[in-house]
């Protein structure tokens, strides 16, 4: 038997990343801390599995495909492409990369819902309720939250389908007793009492795990009008990606991995990886996974990131002004364990000056610098210890301890600070040694030596500890420091750093400081271009600029396609006692039919202009977002003929 088939195995997976748009910096947080887990475990000898990849199907996916004039499958591929290319980018090694769409998936996908139907766990009914589209969810009236979505807080609308259901209730007591055998199952403790408490205490509903809505879905093999709804088909990707076959044929990563070690998700869907999820495990009669960890999210300041608050940021245009290893340190390092974190530009430059520059890359450089300027760059075995470097060694091999214990417990940003306490203490035996005084005194030469070789090698063991999280930082730091020692292992006793080894003659900063100032200047003009022109503000206007424009409400009473332009709508606009004709440029959204009666605004001093032939006495008033969305204004009180103020 192989070297790596004798070693602990260890299954890691991240929730699979919905392929509807570009995924922010909240969104890229969670690949980056399960990187650095699934890193560090590979450093400690686990065999290592990492698992991502994309949620490729539902109706906001055919929408958007729609939207961009495109079918769903080249929609998926081109957003997959760019959640690829992010997931890259950060430098995350995971080894496999899921898609809802390949076919093993959904094949399996279809064999699952067919075994839960034949045993009895899956009936078809019908389905009444709030439908929340973002979240694919279905919600009762005492779930909805002033009206809206409880989990994303965006409009819902009502909507009644014949749908195939799931009986949830049948399995509760078992996951309920599953539970409370294994304490560590949901971390952290917040996540796992509010799932008992507020879902599985109160009865579980039966869960609708089909649609008949859309149709961009895998297609139930008995009943190809519905397809398979995401809890069945998403939440599967964990046993499909490892070769799971529902007949029991199954591959071998399955036998060699499952159940899975650790599902790191965001904290808005711990209640669909462990209560849907692990039910439906319980349903097919698997071993259920061992941890499931719902992490905080990373806000922006106090605000939760989103577009519509105009506040995402990106990991590539972070990585364009800072670097890749700069962003990874900062989101796991301003993510607490069961609290959100905090990112803006301001708080990026701070960390980086602060951490990166002031701490670890002063020490380097300056260790570096001191041993070519008072040894050639070659230390030797020579050795005058005092009662300090036995300090410094105790409190370096403690820091070993404790960086285990916290990524055992998950805890990555107090591991990191462990790391970094370490960094700072060896600043300090700087300030407490004071080399270049030292080297000033010939008899001293020994004790010089000593120091400079103990700086060499507490920055070679927090190098050591520091790669999971910042790889080419560490690969930096080992080149600069010229050593082999780099395993695990080595860290486990102290003066393990090769004695003839020598430095690198011109040490590199391993992080400049930024000045704020400059930066933020750059960092407003790089976003302020990136924004499409139709998107960004233009120049102020004066009230009585505004006050030259009438703007009037007007019913439209009649409308059909211009006759010489596809793209071109010809409308009759009431307004009071007043009738007038309006071409429009809105025919790729909206057909004849859907404005007739609609109460629409209008610029109406607007002066008259013939298109194609018609006479346009107006302007129809719309909205488009940066996607290309356009929609037109609409009211439904006011009476035609009012004003617009």
């Amino acid at each position: 038997m192989c070297e790596k088939e004798n070693k602990k195995r260890y299954y890691i997976t991240t929730a699979i990343a919905y392929a509807s748009g570009k995924p922010h910096i909240g969104n890229t947080y969670e690949i980056i801390m399960a990187d650095a887990i699934a890193r560090y475990k590979r450093m400690r000898g686990y065999d290592v599995f990492f698992q991502t990849g994309t949620d490729e199907h539902g109706k906001k996916v055919e929408e958007k495909a729609k939207e961009a004039k495109m079918n769903p499958q080249a929609y998926v591929d081109q957003q997959t492409a760019v959640i690829k290319e992010i997931w890259d980018l950060m430098n995350t090694s995971y080894d496999k990369f899921v898609r809802t769409t390949d076919s093993y998936h959904k094949k399996q996908v279809q064999k699952i819902f067919e075994k839960l139907y034949d045993q009895g766990d899956i009936y078809k009914s019908e389905y009444e309720g709030w439908y929340c589209t973002p979240c694919e969810s279905f919600w009762t009236d005492g779930q909805l939250k002033d009206g809206k979505c409880p989990d994303c807080e965006r409009e819902v609308h009502k909507a009644k389908e014949e749908s195939y259901f799931f009986r949830m209730s049948k399995y509760a007591d078992q996951l309920i007793e599953h539970i409370e055998k294994h304490p560590e199952f949901i971390q952290p403790e917040s996540r796992k009492n509010e799932m008992i408490n507020n879902f599985l205490k109160p009865g579980l509903q039966d869960l609708c795990v089909s649609r008949t809505s859309f149709k961009w879905g895998v297609p139930v093999t008995f009943d190809e009008k519905h397809v398979i709804y995401v809890w069945i088909d998403a939440l599967s990707n964990y046993i499909t990606g490892l070769g799971f076959d529902c007949g029991g044929n199954h591959g071998d990563l399955y036998n060699k991995y499952w159940p899975a070690d650790l599902h790191l998700i965001g904290k808005d869907i711990v209640r669909f990886h462990t209560i849907y999820w692990p039910i439906l495990l319980l349903a097919l009669n698997i071993p259920l996974p061992k941890q499931v960890f719902g992490h905080p999210w990373m806000l922006f300041g106090e605000e939760k990131i989103s577009k519509s608050r105009g506040n995402v940021m990106y990991a590539d245009d972070l990585v364009k002004f800072f670097g890749v290893d700069a962003i990874r340190y900062f989101v796991l390092n301003e993510m607490p364990f069961a609290q959100d974190g905090s990112i803006t530009w301001q708080l990026v430059i701070e960390r980086i000056n602060s951490d990166l520059a002031n701490v670890y890359g002063n020490l380097v450089n300056r260790t570096v610098s001191m041993v070519n300027k008072y040894f050639g760059g070659t230390l030797n075995d020579k050795r005058e210890y005092e009662a300090l470097d036995e300090e410094l060694k105790q409190f370096a091999l403690e820091i070993v301890r404790r960086v285990d214990l916290k990524m055992d417990g998950l805890r990555v940003a107090d591991a990191l600070e462990a790391i970094f306490e370490l960094l700072r203490r060896c600043n300090k035996y700087i300030d407490e040694t004071l080399p270049w005084t030292l080297a000033k005194d010939e008899t001293k030469t020994d004790r010089l030596n000593t120091v400079l070789y103990n700086l060499l090698e507490g920055i070679r063991i927090a190098t050591v500890l520091i790669e999971p999280f910042m790889p080419e930082t560490a690969k930096n730091v080992f080149e600069q420091i010229n050593t082999e020692q780099k395993s695990y292992d080595s860290v486990l006793s102290w003066g393990n750093y090769e004695i003839s080894n020598k430095v690198t003659e011109k040490p590199a900063a391993l992080f400049a400081r930024i000045d704020a100032e400059t930066k933020l200047e750059e960092v407003q003009q790089y976003l302020e271009a990136k924004v499409p022109k139709k998107m960004r503000f233009k120049d102020e206007v004066s009230i009585d600029d505004f006050a030259k424009l009438d703007i009037r409400i007007g019913k439209v009473s009649e409308c059909k396609k211009h006759p010489k332009a596809d793209k071109l709508l010809v409308l009759k606009v009431k307004c009071g006692t007043d009738e007038r004709q309006i071409v429009s440029g809105i025919a790729e959204k909206y057909s004849p039919e859907q404005l007739v009666g609609k109460k629409v605004a209008f610029i109406a001093n607007l002066a008259p202009i013939t298109l194609r032939g018609q006479e346009s006495k107006g302007m129809i008033l719309t909205a488009e977002d940066e996607d290309g969305t356009l929609e037109t204004i609409t009211v439904s009180e006011v009476e035609d003929g009012a004003v617009v103020k």
